[in-house]
Formats: C-alpha cells, structure tokens, sequence
C-alpha cells in the first residue's frame, strides 16, 4: 500500500529532527562512518592524482602501441613453428628444465618450513607479545618487498652462478610471502576450539597444537601447493641472471636470435605449468576432503 504523500513527509520530517538524538546516543558510530567518508575520499583523490601522473609522466602513446603490436605479430611468425634444437643441445634443454623444477621444489619447501615459525610469531592469536610480533611483521615485509629476481642478483654475487643462487633466492623470496600468508591463515582459525581448550583447563601450547594447527593446515599445504607452481615460473625467470634453470637457455637462444627454438621452450614450460597446475589442484582438493573437485 502507498503511504500518502503528506504522510511520507512527515515521516522525513521525523526522521530529520530524530537525528541529533540519534548522533549522541551512538557517537563511535558516527565517528566511525565519517573516519571512513574520509579514508575513501583521500584514497579515491591518491588514485586518481597515481592515475594523472602516470599518464602525464610514462609518456603513453597509442602510436607506439600500435607499432609494438605489429613488432610483435612480426616475433610470432618467426617462432612458428616450434622446433627443438638438435642432438646436445636438445638433451641440455630437458636437463635445465628438470633443474627448473629442482629450484622451484627446493627452494618452496625450504620457504615454507623457515616461514611456518614466522608465521606463529606474526599471528595475533598465537603471539601475545606485541613488540615481538611487529618486529616479525615488519621483518617478513622487507623480505617481501624485495622480487625473486633482485635476490637471484644478491645471491649471484655472493655464491656465483648456478641452481644454488636460484634455491636460495626463491627461498628467500618466498619466506616473506609465506609469512604473511600463514599468520592470516592463522588468525582466521576459528575461535571456539581454543576458547574449549581454555575452558578444559588447557595451556597455550594446547590451545596453539590441538585447537589452531588441525585447522589451518590444510590451508597452509594448499598455499605451499600453489606457490610452487607459480614458483617454477619464477624459477625459469632468474636463470636469465645466472641462477640456473631453463631461463639462461632462453636467454641465449633469444641473443642468437633462434626464434623456433624460443618457442619450443616457451611451449615446453607452458606444458610443464598446466601440469602442475592440475596436480596441485587434485592435490588441494583432496587436502581439503573433497576428492571430486
């Protein structure tokens, strides 16, 4: 039923003179809303003033996009169709791509079991001293603010070249997003099973092993699954700098301008990828207890 028009605004009217009552009887409230009209507005402005600058300053022009897209077209007939290189050269290819793996596996295995105390340590519900939790935050901020790429550099010079640097500098890389990661997952567990093993007279050790750890596991193996995947991409990206894998192979035959061969590599490691992809999808699933997905 429609209210009459009269009626409508008097219910405004009402409404209106409610307000001040209803501002000092919820004053946090309405602090709040204006703190966060406030929060939006300057982020809105820092974006658009972001979006202008880069505009004005990365000199955009849709004259060079065009000219690089048939560049580019240009590449694509010189890479088809793929073609493996001959004899040795072929079988050093399968090797570095298996040594791609090796730094991956390694170097996320290694990530995830120096990670998981850190994670602990960052996590408000398993870490009730404040300053040694900011310290491990802003500690695992600093590794990860850092690219894979920037530590192959580091670990290049201090251990030379090779899959050695590559393991470490995935390691290193990944210690940062695993932290993060874990300490999230960490204090989204849910509440009641700790809050029972208080009740039950339990310590936090008990409440840490047998109410937190069952059920963020499963969360934390899904992570470390995905990425590994995305690792074996990293992987094959720092061997451009000399940290091993299929990456410096990559590189050369670019330098020599052996396009076929290119894209042999390049469909290579997207076969690789789509497998694991699918492994380590069956492998989260079953994880999580749903073996159908």
């Amino acid at each position: 039923m429609r209210l009459p028009a009269h009626e409508i605004s008097g219910l405004r009217a009402s409404s209106i003179t409610r307000l001040p009552a209803i501002r000092q009887a919820y004053p946090d409230a309405f602090r709040r809303l204006n703190a966060g009209r406030l929060a939006m507005g300057a982020l809105c402005l820092c974006g658009l003033a972001l979006f202008l600058f880069g505009i004005a300053r990365l000199e955009i022009a849709p004259r060079r996009l065009l000219t690089g897209s048939g560049q580019l077209l240009h590449f694509l007939t010189l890479m088809w169709p793929p073609l493996p290189p001959s004899g040795a050269q072929a079988i050093g290819i399968l090797k570095a791509l298996g040594e791609t793996l090796a730094i991956a596996f390694l170097g996320t295995l290694g990530a995830a079991i120096i990670a998981f105390p850190l994670g602990l340590l960052a996590a408000r519900n398993t870490t009730m001293n404040q300053a040694l939790r900011f310290l491990t935050r802003r500690g695992l901020d600093g590794i990860r603010a850092i690219d894979a790429l920037i530590w192959a550099l580091i670990w290049v010079s201090v251990v030379g070249l090779g899959p050695f640097a590559g393991v470490l500098a995935i390691l290193t890389s990944d210690i940062g997003t695993f932290g993060k990661l874990f300490s999230e997952a960490i204090e989204a567990a849910d509440r009641k099973a700790q809050e029972g093993i208080i009740a039950a007279g339990g310590d936090d050790v008990s409440r840490v092993g047998f109410g937190v750890l069952p059920q963020v596991l499963p969360v934390l193996a899904g992570q470390v699954l995905y990425l590994f995947e995305s690792n074996v991409r990293s992987s094959s990206i720092i061997g451009i700098v000399g940290a091993g894998g299929i990456g410096l192979h990559l590189a050369e035959m670019i330098r020599t301008l052996e396009w076929p061969s290119v894209a042999f590599i390049v469909v290579l490691m997207l076969l690789v990828v789509t497998a694991i992809d699918a492994l380590s999808t069956r492998l989260r699933a079953a994880i999580a207890g749903n073996a159908t997905a």
